[in-house]
């Protein structure tokens, strides 16, 4: 899974492409230690933060949640982050969804 919930929210783990045609979804990898990643491309350029910037926004948005409950706290250089998401909401059925969604 993507995703695992902690006490505050949840920890969501992305692996970014930048520079794309068109912010959405893609689907699950997974990575070398078989550790499964959300696959999101962004249509910012990966310079000062945009893709980052980009990154989040979109995820509020298809979350329906407000972007200061999204946080980076991993991977600002790297293809692979890690999202923290803090909410009370049960966001399961959503995170799910994220694997289909494309806007």
């Amino acid at each position: 899974m993507f995703y695992q919930k902690t006490k505050d929210g949840y920890i969501l783990r992305v692996r970014l492409t930048p520079n794309s045609s068109c912010c959405q979804t893609i689907g699950q990898v997974a990575d070398e230690k078989g550790e499964d990643w959300l696959k999101i491309s962004v249509n910012a350029v990966p310079e000062k933060g945009k893709a980052n910037k980009e990154l989040l926004k979109f995820l509020a948005k298809i979350l329906e949640l407000p972007k200061s409950a999204l946080s980076l706290t991993s991977g600002q250089a790297d293809r692979y982050k890690k999202i923290t998401i803090e909410t009370s909401y049960q966001l399961e059925q959503k995170l799910e969804e994220l694997l289909c969604t494309q806007k």
